[in-house]
């Protein structure tokens, strides 16, 4: 047969498995359907509910306002699947194509798609995490006890860690009136993500709502009283304080160890993949038969000197999730590459957070619209003249703008498009604590306005 008969042939009687049923996954399979695909779909998850959206779970449900149990994610349409939930899978055989379970199941398959997401890094001291009152925010289930225990009226939580989620059930203590002690071991919130300048916004917005800000601190142990209830927590200054509740927000962990053997490049980082989300073997191969979408996807972004990049995106998910189903079922010289710009957003102390591009590769930052005193700005970051990203606090509507500086390779700083251009603007070093993606210099610029024309051509730099 040809090319296109075996094409056809596959999205006819195909058979095609989806490990991880998440946000991405669950997206994925509506796309396959979409697109004519109408073979065998069987769908593995380690929980046993349906796919479910995971940013209220830190947001709305910590507050009350939605049930832990009405996050699951709307149909677009019958995918007409197999769902073998509630059991992790266990390793991937790519000589016989199998997907084995922790039960001893063995899935076949023709082409897979892994997006297995993360789980929540756990306390470093098992019998400290174990005690009754120390919470993670992962699941459903997490957040659903960790809202028990903050309606419960604790007199003082405890978070560890001042990223974004950690950031965000701080506000939410604050918003139920609770008294609420946040450590954090880098200069300030949210600085390893968005750089100093940032971070040094985020804290006086937390300390201005009465949070107790702990930076350059690390908390080194939990104390439990003798029924196993947290009752203190100790800091590597000496000082102590009592606590209720202790949520350990220190990040995510890939899962990626059931692929330990699988001769794909998979890791701490995720699972490398190209740009059409076709995964990569140890030996620097691309894999025809293995995706990978989600948080767990490891892709080279052209924009970013084709650094392999994972996030933790919401929007990420969506859209990896989309161009790896059509790339799955399109022959080569249709598939799309996913060229998407990251973005993100977050609620805090009632402002409105959000992102667009990477951060982290910037030398320079510079507030280009708006006051930083009454938070509500945009700051453009930039490397070696180009702009690379930009947040916003409360002023989201410039983002697109943005965007398209990004996209097109940009002069930093940009020109500010509205009259409010701050007074004596002028770019400050980023200043991340540790490693950061810098390079050699921006490569390339985006042309086209959808999936299917998309691509990049090579971009002028800027000196």
């Amino acid at each position: 047969m040809t090319s296109a008969e075996n094409l056809r042939a596959f999205k006819r009687d195909g058979r095609i498995v989806i490990v991880g049923a998440s946000l991405a996954g669950l997206r994925a399979a509506e796309v396959l359907r979409d697109e004519g695909f109408t073979g065998s779909l069987t769908m593995i998850g380690d929980e046993s509910a349906e796919p479910y959206d995971r940013p209220p779970l830190s947001k709305q449900v910590l507050t009350g306002w939605v049930p832990a149990d009405d996050t699951t994610l709307p149909r677009r349409r019958d995918i007409d699947a197999e769902w073998l939930l509630g059991v992790p899978a266990d390793g991937l055989d790519l000589a016989t194509n199998h997907v084995r379970l922790a039960d001893g199941r063995e899935i076949p398959f023709d082409r897979v798609l892994i997006s297995t997401g993360v789980r929540a890094r756990p306390w470093f001291v098992e019998s400290e995490a174990a005690l009754d009152g120390v919470f993670v925010v992962r699941t459903r289930e997490h957040a659903a006890g960790l809202q028990r225990a903050l309606a419960a009226g604790p007199s003082r939580v405890l978070v560890i860690g001042a990223g974004f989620t950690g950031s965000e059930i701080a506000s939410v203590c604050r918003e139920r009136g609770l008294p609420v002690t946040v450590a954090e071991l880098a200069p300030g919130p949210l600085v390893g993500a968005l750089g100093a300048m940032i971070g040094d916004v985020a804290a006086d917005m937390q300390r201005a709502h009465g949070v107790d800000l702990r930076c350059g601190v690390r908390v080194t142990g939990l104390e439990g009283d003798a029924q196993g209830r947290l009752r203190r927590a100790h800091f590597d200054d000496g000082s102590a304080i009592d606590v209720d509740v202790a949520v350990v927000a220190l990040g995510g962990i890939r899962n990626t160890e059931w692929l330990r053997d699988s001769g794909l490049a998979a890791g701490v980082w995720g699972i490398a993949c190209d740009t059409g989300c076709r995964a990569m073997t140890l030996d620097g191969l691309i894999t025809d038969d293995v995706f990978a979408a989600g948080d767990v996807a490891r892709c080279p972004n052209p924009m970013y000197e084709y650094r392999l990049i994972s996030l933790e995106h919401w929007a990420n998910a969506v859209e990896q999730a989309e161009v790896a189903a059509h790339n799955m079922v399109s022959p080569q010289a249709d598939r799309w590459p996913h060229l998407t710009l990251p973005l993100f957003w977050s609620i805090q102390f009632g402002v409105n957070i959000k992102s667009v591009g990477v951060p982290t590769f910037a030398d320079e930052v510079a507030v280009t619209q708006g006051s930083v005193a009454e938070c509500r700005f945009v700051a453009a970051y930039g490397y070696r003249g180009r702009v690379t990203a930009a947040v916003s606090f409360d002023n989201a509507k410039w983002l697109d703008h943005y965007r398209r500086l990004i996209e097109t390779a940009a002069p930093f700083p940009p020109p500010c498009p509205t009259p409010d251009q701050p007074a004596g603007m002028k770019p400050v070093p980023v200043d991340f604590p540790g490693p950061t993606l810098l390079a050699q210099g921006a490569t390339v610029v985006v042309t086209g306005n959808d999936p299917g024309e998309r691509r990049v051509t090579a971009a002028q730099q800027h000196r």
